[in-house]
């Protein structure tokens, strides 16, 4: 992959998106008690009479089951609508992937879109369980698409195929879904608390602020979702977005805004300046994460995505041992 091409296809095969033997050692621990407070683990595999349904919601053709319909919410607002039901399982993942034209970059062999798929894969394998159900919502530029969760190794594979094998959103595509609409999305669909994880770039088409007290716009959307779930905010970011090589003079454009501008990365001043600028949005980002209380990782195209993730887990691990012991003279 090089910055001269667009991709047509993925970057990376699915055997070499998460490596099993290197996470088999691993479990990605919850830090905050969530439905059932996790004891026990599990309560049953499949809906019975003691499970509840859940909101109704939109019905989207060749996605939902139409055995599902709930006809008095459809008679109502004229839409068709579905009800699904809350299995009585312990824990539900589900993960928002950014597929925006600015996730199509990448200089070092995997674009940004893969290494976020990637990185779903090695959190799908860490927290995969006999009964936990993992899913998938593809934001794109013009709609998002529900992979519905389901529990078992195949299933992940399947939702990771689907995710490798969503067409490439071509630059300038139609479309106003944004960062925030998508989380706003995942917060009013997905009821049940458990983990959610989002990946993208956090990159606003537009947006040049660099003062990190000013609040990016999906930064409320965010706390909103992490308000009753445990949230994991995934940045992928490339390595030539956080230092400019010496290439001469470039075309530097933005993907999905009418910026374009000829920049001379010979000039070293120049060049200079443009990663102070890049650093400076980086960290408004992990400001604007830190605030709205969510688990941050940042991976990098140029680094051994594994390695990273396994890293963040360990010291997840270590704060939900504290978390979750009792005080002194308490029995658990």
């Amino acid at each position: 992959m090089t910055v001269l091409k667009e991709p047509t296809g993925p970057s990376v095969p699915l055997s070499k998106l998460a490596p099993e033997a290197a996470l088999r050692r691993l479990e990605l621990t919850v830090v905050r008690r969530l439905e059932g407070f996790l004891q026990g683990d599990h309560r049953g595999l499949l809906p019975g009479p003691g499970t509840d349904p859940n909101d109704a919601r939109l019905y989207q053709p060749g996605q939902d089951d139409v055995r599902k319909m709930d006809w008095a919410v459809t008679a109502r607002t004229t839409e068709p609508h579905v009800r699904d039901t809350i299995a009585d399982r312990e824990l539900e993942v589900w993960a928002l992937l950014d597929v925006t034209p600015s996730m199509n970059w990448g200089t070092e062999g995997i674009t940004k879109r893969d290494l976020g798929i990637a990185a779903i894969a090695t959190i799908g394998f860490l927290s995969q369980k006999m009964g936990d159900r993992f899913g998938g919502m593809i934001m794109r530029q013009d709609s998002i698409r529900r992979i519905p969760a389901r529990s078992g190794r195949t299933a992940l594979y399947g939702l990771l195929r689907r995710m490798l094998d969503e067409p490439i959103v071509p630059d300038h595509a139609e479309g106003d879904m944004t960062l925030e609409a998508g989380i706003e999305q995942l917060v009013r669909t997905q009821r049940r608390r458990g983990m959610r994880v989002v990946v993208s770039d956090f990159l606003t088409p537009g947006d040049s602020e660099l003062d990190p007290n000013v609040e990016p716009e999906w930064e409320r959307s965010l706390r909103r979702l992490s308000v009753k779930n445990q949230v994991l905010a995934i940045e992928v970011v490339d390595a030539r977005e956080l230092d400019f090589p010496d290439v001469g003079e470039m075309l530097i454009k933005d993907p999905e805004s009418n910026f374009a501008r000829y920049v001379n990365t010979s000039d070293e001043a120049a060049r200079r300046r443009m990663n102070a600028a890049s650093k400076a949005q980086r960290e408004r980002v992990r400001v604007a994460l830190r605030r709205a209380g969510v688990g941050h990782i940042q991976l990098r195209t140029d680094r051994d995505w594994v390695q990273d993730i396994a890293r963040f887990v360990l010291s997840y691990r270590r704060t939900a041992g504290m978390l979750h012991t009792p005080p002194q003279g308490v029995a658990r």
